[in-house]
């Protein structure tokens, strides 16, 4: 059996081509994403600062966007203000405990943001209910909102200032294209804030 016969081979090649082609996808909401990345500049050149949220490994995409804010993506700039409300276990643990956990993020909403902020959920489906507190505590505070999801969106489509909802069916596939939109967003942040 040749190593184009393999199963396996066959299996990765599959994978390959459809997170190729969802991620090609996100070519049909260049706008949106342009508007995402100049609100997010806008709140940074105006003194605020970031918030990311997301549950399991959207948790570990806010973070992502939140330490390559703070440290840097490619090239070195001034640090910028981005906390991922997904990292303080004790604040975690502590507001879960105490309130329950569709409130882990909107009680750090609540004591973190003001207006002139802007909110970051990732969620592949859109339907926590932590998320939704999140959203409506920003809302409350004053932040923008972007929401990055997928599939059809679930109940957050349509709660924010811009939804980047990626069109893919499997949850891998639409982490994968979060990780891009998050990328194309810190690329564009890096270019205001290298060039400036």
């Amino acid at each position: 059996m040749g190593i184009n016969e393999d199963p396996v081979v066959q299996r990765m090649i599959g994978s390959i081509e459809d997170s190729a082609g969802v991620i090609r996808g996100l070519t049909a909401m260049a706008g949106c994403l342009a508007q995402a990345s100049a609100m997010v500049i806008e709140a940074l050149r105006g003194g605020g600062k970031i918030l990311t949220v997301g549950n399991g490994g959207s948790a570990a995409e806010a973070m992502h966007m939140a330490e390559e804010l703070v440290g840097r993506f490619r090239t070195n700039r001034r640090s910028l203000p981005g906390i991922a409300l997904t990292a303080d276990g004790t604040a975690l643990t502590c507001i879960a405990n105490d309130f329950g956990y569709d409130f882990v993020f909107s009680r750090q909403v609540e004591g973190l943001g003001v207006r002139g902020d802007v909110l970051v959920l990732f969620s592949t489906s859109g339907r926590a209910m932590n998320l939704r507190h999140a959203l409506e505590a920003a809302r409350r505070q004053g932040l923008r909102i972007i929401s990055v999801l997928g599939r059809d969106g679930g109940d957050l489509r349509g709660l924010a200032d811009v939804d980047l909802c990626v069109a893919g069916k499997a949850t891998e596939r639409i982490q994968e294209a979060h990780q891009v939109i998050l990328h194309l967003l810190l690329d564009e942040v890096e270019h205001a804030f290298v060039s400036s």
